[in-house]
């Protein structure tokens, strides 16, 4: 069984997501929560940045068991996006960061939602 810290990351990844949908719920859709520049694309980001990096820290800690209940491609689809983010933050597509909040983040929550059930 995972320890408590990583089981906390896996709290936070769901709380993110839960942030993104409350921001786009607030906006009406994705697409307008990510043409308003200075408040609903930043927050996005930042949580998207953030996914990734506790996606990133449990690979460092080695928690295959929890893990593996994530598609490999969306472990490695949010860390190539933080880079995005963070390295070129003005040429970020957004049409991919709307992708992702639309098609991946449910797929990623039902997960988070799953390990958090069987505790």
């Amino acid at each position: 069984m995972s320890d408590k810290k990583a089981l906390q990351r896996i709290e936070t990844i769901a709380k993110k997501i839960g942030f993104i949908q409350e921001i786009v719920d607030e906006y009406g859709s994705v697409s307008d929560a990510l043409s308003d520049e200075a408040k609903g694309r930043a927050a996005i980001l930042m949580h998207l940045t953030s996914i990734a990096e506790q996606f990133d820290k449990l690979l460092h800690a080695g928690e295959w068991e929890l893990l593996a209940h994530f598609d490999k491609q969306d472990i490695k689809g949010s860390y190539d996006l933080r880079n995005f983010i963070a390295h070129d933050y003005e040429g970020v597509d957004l049409f991919i960061v709307e992708d992702v909040v639309t098609e991946r983040l449910p797929v990623i929550l039902e997960a988070t939602r799953k390990i958090l059930k069987n505790l």
